[in-house]
């Protein structure tokens, strides 16, 4: 971009080239070409016949709102889009948006309904250290779960770890 351009001040309706948005942004373009990949629904920019891409306000936001998201609050980029598909731009922008889904957002004190391997090995660590030493679900007092959680972690690490080392051979 020549220096005559970068004098000239564009309002905040204009159109941004790509290189534009990532200055203004102080980002790198190919940043923007893979963001615009992963967040179809947000980011729609304009291409023109020549094939270059030109960047509307509401794009702008919405790059503003992935970079706040991202770069600041470090959400992985499925998290971010997740987070903007369910609380959109305006939520994220302002810093209202509520982080985790909207279920447990509306319902905090119910566990998600997913009941996975690390979903329960949050449960179970969160159980173990309670300060009450009084029988959970389980039936264990502290000691006994404390113990119970070093082999389920064990036996996690030696999974990796043969996992490792196949993918090594």
């Amino acid at each position: 971009m020549g220096n005559a351009a970068k004098r000239v001040k564009k309002s905040a309706a204009a159109y941004r080239s790509i290189g534009e948005a990532a200055e203004e942004l102080d980002l790198q373009p190919h940043v923007l070409r893979y963001w615009e990949g992963k967040f179809t629904r947000h980011l729609k920019p304009m291409k023109r016949p020549d094939g270059r891409r030109m960047y509307r306000p509401d794009d702008l936001r919405a790059l503003q709102a992935i970079k706040l998201l991202v770069h600041e609050k470090g959400f992985t980029l499925k998290g971010a889009g997740q987070l903007l598909n369910e609380q959109g731009l305006d939520a994220v922008l302002d810093g209202a948006a509520i982080l985790g889904s909207k279920v447990n957002a509306q319902q905090p004190d119910q566990t998600s309904t997913a009941e996975g391997p690390a979903r329960k090995l949050q449960d179970s660590v969160r159980a173990a250290f309670s300060y009450e030493d009084t029988p959970q679900q389980t039936g264990l007092k502290g000691a006994e779960r404390l113990e119970t959680m070093l082999s389920d972690l064990m036996d996690i690490k030696a999974r990796l770890d043969a996992a490792r080392l196949r993918k090594a051979a």
